[in-house]
């Protein structure tokens, strides 16, 4: 694996060192998993890398802005295409995205990467525009509380804030996501009716958005609640293909609730390298899913990613180094043993 400075970076054993990673137990580990296709799902999935936004704001040290960009650069040599850079919020409100028009300077963009940007107001976007992004996303809410905490208003009133946003970026051009937080469940306010959810992702169409993704921010969703929201939303009007799924794995439940909404023809999956990531204004919003574990499964079922699985766990190892942690991927733990 090159990176785009030159020179090579090796995938490295779980012991350290420059050596490839091998099984100790014989036989060839590239080989692993076993793809075994399943019927009725799609052929190629796009993973939405949230690792550099969602993952990072929620580290309490802040990243340096050069080992930002080089894990962006990392998880581009590694294949993804799709890599949520950054937010242009208030540095107030998130400290650890301080950086963004310096990050933003300092990428070496690549053709056939995009690089979305969260912006939550029109002077966000500006900023965006003026660093020449290409896909913008907002961050809604499908409850009343979780609107407060985040954005200190109402469902009515962010969806008001971020209609000249969405107008303004469609005019220029820029794709436009929808992030719809709470779709499973709430802290504050329990379970969430499907069809308030609905009315929501249909606000957020009308304003304009070209996709959409459903959040579990807490993890309490199932396969069954996936799927009923999903057809739900297919009722309504809202075509498969602009639908994607963002999971927490705080109940173990991310991978299942994944291929639950995979069999309703969802092809975009959000994950983060390493499993990093929360939600600061959710504190039952533990990790979201791990982009390997995400890349293993999909690779068994014959889902093509275009997504190199070990250059990866090489990444979210070395970005585990620059935190001084392990990663809480079971994909990158197991594969360092190897």
């Amino acid at each position: 694996m090159t990176s785009e400075r030159g020179g090579e970076r090796p995938v490295t054993s779980g012991r350290g060192g420059d050596r490839p990673v091998t099984s100790e137990r014989g036989g060839d580990p590239t080989t692993l998993p076993m793809r075994v296709p399943m019927g009725g799902l799609p052929d190629r999935v796009t993973i939405w890398e949230v690792g550099p936004r969602d993952g990072l704001q929620n580290e309490q040290a802040v990243v340096p802005v050069e080992v930002k960009a080089e894990f962006i650069a990392r998880l581009a040599d590694a294949g993804l295409t799709t890599i949520e850079a950054t937010s242009f919020v208030h540095p107030k409100w998130v400290p650890q995205l301080a950086d963004a028009e310096a990050l933003m300077e300092r990428l070496e963009r690549r053709g056939g990467v995009r690089y979305p940007v969260l912006v939550p107001n029109e002077r966000g976007l500006d900023r965006a525009l003026a660093h020449g992004v290409t896909d913008i996303a907002v961050f809604a809410s499908a409850t009343e509380s979780f609107a407060r905490a985040n954005l200190n208003r109402t469902v009515a009133e962010s969806l008001d804030m971020f209609a000249p946003v969405v107008a303004r970026a469609r005019a220029a051009g820029l794709g436009v996501r929808g992030y719809l937080s709470m779709c499973f469940g709430d802290p504050w306010e329990g379970a969430v009716p499907v069809g308030q959810v609905v009315a929501v992702a249909g606000r957020l169409r009308d304003l304009g958005c070209t996709a959409l993704s459903l959040g579990d921010t807490i993890g309490v969703g199932t396969p069954g609640h996936v799927a009923a929201l999903l057809d739900a939303l297919a009722a309504a009007g809202v075509p498969v293909g602009q639908v994607g799924v963002h999971f927490h794995d705080t109940y173990g439940q991310a991978l299942s609730n994944t291929l639950a909404a995979l069999q309703r023809g969802v092809t975009t999956v959000d994950a983060s390298a390493g499993g990093l990531g929360g939600c600061p204004y959710a504190k039952s919003a533990t990790g979201n899913l791990a982009t390997e574990d995400l890349v293993w499964q999909l690779s068994g079922l014959g889902i093509d990613t275009g997504v190199d699985l070990p250059s990866l766990v090489a990444t979210s190892r070395w970005m585990a180094g620059q935190l001084g942690r392990p990663s809480p991927s079971r994909t990158v733990q197991a594969l360092a043993k190897e």
